[in-house]
């Protein structure tokens, strides 16, 4: 059984889970705009530079989860998956992750986007394991904390050997598709990377070392012509 692993920020989707949830939630007014937006997205940017603090970065994104209620969150979620999530799922996605459960491997989603907001888009894509960054709880509330190893460039390494340690897998024929050079760790220690739609220094890394690179347009040419 072979392991197939997706990264889901501009992999899986047209753009990033965790960036997109913090401006759904200045729309909602749970958080000020003004101050908000201007931060979101400064650390998004220092995500593409490859710069990111990612503590400093959770600190953050988790803040807004301890303000609220649970149920409120759940139900603002619920909207930012049918209205903001849908609509990006690349075309070809649901067809590739199709034809690894068909052939019986097993697949996982490998994201440094928390697991509250992760979860219901594994469960949307129909992969049934999800590898992330996990807010931390007490008592059924959220504490504004992450518990153990952000799911985060060495981070998703050490996160899905637990992983696979825990469920008996094997490494042997794994794969990684990813867009990021922030995920280059977990693509070299797999069997076969894949860059998707890659920025430019993954795209460079994967030209020289001989990786497999899709591009979203060649794939729906594919699908047109099929």
């Amino acid at each position: 059984m072979a392991l197939a692993l997706f990264d889901l920020d501009n992999t899986l989707l047209h753009g990033d889970s965790d960036y997109a949830w913090g401006q759904f939630l200045i729309t909602v007014g749970a958080v000020d705009r003004e101050i908000y937006e201007h931060v979101n997205r400064a650390f998004y940017d220092d995500y593409k530079a490859g710069r990111l603090d990612i503590a400093t970065f959770l600190a953050f994104a988790l803040a807004p989860l301890t303000r609220y209620p649970r149920a409120q969150l759940v139900a603002w979620r619920a909207t930012f998956v049918q209205e903001h999530i849908r609509p990006i799922i690349k075309s070809w996605a649901p067809s590739v992750l199709e034809r690894y459960r068909d052939r019986g491997d097993t697949l996982a989603l490998v994201t440094a986007t928390n697991s509250f907001v992760t979860g219901p888009i594994a469960d949307l894509l129909g992969v049934p394991h999800l590898i992330a960054t996990i807010p931390e709880e007490r008592n059924g509330q959220f504490t504004g904390n992450f518990q153990g190893t952000p799911c985060f460039r060495e981070g998703k390494v050490e996160r899905v050997n637990a992983w696979v340690a825990e469920h008996q897998l094997s490494w042997e024929n794994s794969s990684f598709y990813s867009d990021s050079h922030n995920d280059l760790p977990l693509l070299e220690a797999v069997s076969r990377p894949v860059a998707v739609d890659p920025d430019p220094t993954l795209l460079a890394v994967a030209k020289k070392r001989g990786w497999e690179i899709l591009m979203s347009d060649t794939m729906k040419l594919a699908e047109h012509t099929e």
